[in-house]
Order: structure tokens, then sequence, then C-alpha cells
């Protein structure tokens, strides 16, 4: 498989993935004896780091944003839906992985699905999650969730940039073989040079569709026409992803599907469609007033 035109120039050789300067591991606090008992060492990953940076991020801008005339919930609204939000990733990634990923390993051991520690996330679910906290918060506060939606989806590609950078630190969820001497040869993944794919993703579920929402909130009145930011995160998000996992190994455990689509292709196109069906009915209903 042949490697976009665009992303060619930066990878004309093969790069060993050992020789670049990135380690899982943000910093590691050394192992020390306290009080009788040893503890440690304990490591921060910058895995965890990118899930923490992006909720605070979205925190900061969603709090300037909701300063513009016509804002769906007050500052003291935002700052407990945040929690809300977080409980709704992590909740609803960690299922979302259970259930659309690796079901009969947790089925064997069910205790497996609070290691989180372990790795597992599933975007498609922390979506899911995130979009029952926005109604629920916004039904039991008494305001649009529909609208809050909007806004969140706005700063989602901040969390899915860094998450899928951390992911390349980590070394996993590499590329398929490029067919070529290009590429990056990750330790686990044997000798052959891969796309690295999570560098697509980051690029554009986290860069492009970021660009795009931006402009629109800031610089259109699309922010008054509910559910038409999510509808345009939904489906730039779905294509996005649908493209890359053509780039993207598919997980081990289940391979490609009898459809001819990997997991991630499968879970995006009702994701795409659902939300095209909300860009036109965004489109056709009367914008809310500022």
């Amino acid at each position: 498989m042949m490697l976009p035109e665009f992303f060619a120039p930066g990878f004309q050789s093969a790069v060993d993935f050992t020789t670049l300067p990135v380690r899982p591991e943000a910093f590691t606090i050394p192992a020390f004896h306290l009080l009788g008992q040893d503890w440690g060492p304990f490591a921060l990953r910058w895995y965890s780091l990118a899930y923490i940076s992006g909720i605070v991020a979205a925190w900061f801008l969603l709090t300037r944003m909701i300063r513009r005339p016509g804002a769906p919930l007050s500052q003291p609204q935002l700052d407990d839906f945040i929690t809300w939000a977080t409980l709704g990733v992590i909740g609803g990634g960690r299922l979302g992985y259970v259930l659309f990923y690796n079901l009969d390993k947790y089925k064997a051991d069910p205790i497996e699905i609070l290691r989180l520690w372990d790795g597992g996330m599933s975007f498609h679910g922390g979506c899911f999650g995130v979009i029952a906290a926005c109604f629920l918060h916004g039904w039991f506060a008494k305001y649009s969730g529909l609208r809050l939606l909007d806004y969140v989806a706005t700063v989602t590609p901040i969390g899915l940039g860094l998450g899928r950078v951390a992911n390349f630190v980590n070394g996993e969820l590499w590329g398929r073989p490029t067919g070529g001497d290009w590429g990056i040869i990750f330790p686990d993944a044997g000798p052959l040079p891969r796309h690295p794919s999570q560098l697509y993703e980051a690029g554009l579920e986290g860069g492009v569709l970021l660009i795009v929402l931006t402009c629109l909130f800031w610089f259109t009145p699309a922010r008054l026409r509910p559910g038409l930011l999510a509808g345009v995160f939904g489906v730039g998000y779905g294509l996005s992803r649908y493209i890359v996992e053509n780039y993207r190994e598919p997980d081990a455990q289940l391979g490609i599907l009898s459809s001819g689509l990997t997991m991630g292709q499968t879970l995006s196109l009702p994701l795409i469609l659902a939300a095209a069906l909300l860009l036109v009915v965004a489109l056709v209903r009367k914008p809310v007033t500022a």
C-alpha cells in the first residue's frame, strides 16, 4: 500500500523507532524506602498526560467560548460538567474497548476491566460517553445538551491529537507495512517498515479537524445552529478514521472483519451517517438568537 504523496517527503528510508528520542514515561520517581516499606518506582506516562492535558485544555478553551453571546450554559455549569465529561471519556472509552475489541478476554476475567493502567480505550466508546454526559447534564441543569455538544465537539480534537501522539510515543497501534524501504520499524511489530499511522491520525483527527471547527466557531454563526458543529466533527472524524484505517494495522485479536472492513471502519460508518443527518437538520432548522 503506497503512502499518500503529502506524507512521503519526511520518510525516504526506514527509521528504527528505538533510535528516536521518545519514551513512554514522561518521568519516573525511583524506588524508595519509607515507614518500613519499599515504594515505587512510579512512572508518569505520556499517555496519561495526554488525557489530563486534553481535558484541561478543553476546559480552558470552553471557558472562553461560553463568553460569546448566546452560550448555552454558565461558568459554574461548565465547571460541574467537566467532571461528567471526564467520567464519560474514561468510562465510555473503556466500555467501548471491552465490547467492541476484546470482549472474550474480559468475559474470562471481568476484573481486568478495572485495570485502566494496562491500556485499552476506544474513541467511539468515549464519544458515546461524552454525548451521554452532555445530554444528561443538560437535562439535569436545564439547558440544551445538543448545544453543549457543539461546544465540546469544537475542542475535542485537542485530546484526539494528543492521544494519537502518545500512541506513537508508546510504539503502539502502528500502521501496516509500507511495502517499500521507508517507514518506521517498531520494536514489537517485526522487521518490516510500517506506516506511522498514529501520526496520520494525529494530523487529521487532531490538527485539521481542530482548525476547521475553530474557524467555524469563531468566524461564522455556526455555534448558533444546534448540532452543526457536532455534525461537522462527526463527519470529519469518521471520514478521517475510515481513511487512516487503510494504513493502520488491524487489531490482532480481530483482524479484517468478514465485511472486508476493520472494526474502526465499521464503527465509523454509523457515526458518519448520524452526523450527516445531524448536519442536515441543523442547516434546515432556524438558528437560535445570540
